[in-house]
C-alpha cells in the first residue's frame, strides 16, 4: 500500500528547501513514505517528519528539514529550540529542524551542504568544492 502524500507542493518552506537542495550537484528528489527525499546515490535530506509522543501518538513536523549532520554538529542541533529527533531516523544520527518565519535560510543551506557531504560520493563533493 502506497503512503499518502504528506506535504503540500505549494508550501513555501518546501519550495525553498527544494530549491536549495536541488542546487547541489547530482541531486534529485523523490517522494519516499509520503515525504520529499533529496538524494544523490543516498538520501541526504527529507522534508517533514514525525515523532512518537510519550502517549504513543504521532506528532507531525510537516514544515521541517531532516538532515544527517556530522557528529560535532549533531548535539548542538538537538539542543536547538527548533530541533527534534525524528522517528526511525533519529537513532541513526539524523536531526529534524522545524522551519518557520524566523528560519535562517543561510543556516538551512549549510545544513543541506553538510548532510550532502556525509552521503555523496567523492566526485560530487569535488564538483561542489569546485564551484565559485
Amino acid at each position: 500500500m502506497a503512503h499518502p502524500q504528506m506535504f503540500d507542493e505549494r508550501d513555501p518552506y518546501y519550495l525553498r528547501v527544494r530549491e536549495l537542495a536541488l542546487e547541489l550537484p547530482g541531486t534529485d528528489m523523490k517522494v519516499s513514505h509520503g515525504r520529499p527525499a533529496f538524494f544523490t546515490s543516498k538520501v541526504f535530506a527529507y522534508y517533514g517528519g514525525s515523532v512518537r509522543t510519550p502517549d504513543g501518538e504521532w506528532a507531525q513536523h510537516h514544515q521541517s528539514l531532516i538532515v544527517l549532520p556530522d557528529s560535532d554538529e549533531r548535539a548542538a542541533l538537538q539542543q536547538h529550540p527548533c530541533g527534534y529527533s525524528p522517528a526511525y531516523l533519529g537513532p541513526y544520527g539524523w536531526v529534524g529542524i522545524d522551519l518557520d518565519t524566523s528560519t535562517d535560510w543561510t543556516e538551512v543551506a549549510e545544513l543541506l551542504d553538510a548532510s550532502f557531504r556525509q552521503t555523496a560520493g567523492k566526485r560530487l563533493i569535488a564538483q561542489l568544492d569546485a564551484r565559485p
